[in-house]
């Protein structure tokens, strides 16, 4: 699953983010969201969240565990 669409990202949910510093290298950051900071429904390069560690990305994807 994506983070384009922000229907898709709820508090609590663990995700995968690029940090604004990793986005030249698109170093990917796993947290669990705590707030959702996008506004409009959807955005090309992923919806723009606070994670629980207080960092500050754009969901690029959903993490899934399997258990």
């Amino acid at each position: 699953m994506n983070g384009i669409n922000r229907i898709t990202i709820k508090s609590g949910l663990q995700v995968s983010v690029v940090l604004k510093k990793d986005q030249q290298s698109g170093k990917l950051t796993e947290g669990i969201v705590k707030d959702i900071l996008t506004k409009s429904s959807a955005h090309p390069h992923g919806i723009k969240v606070r994670l629980e560690s207080g960092q500050v990305g754009r969901v690029k994807g959903i993490v899934i565990e399997n258990g």
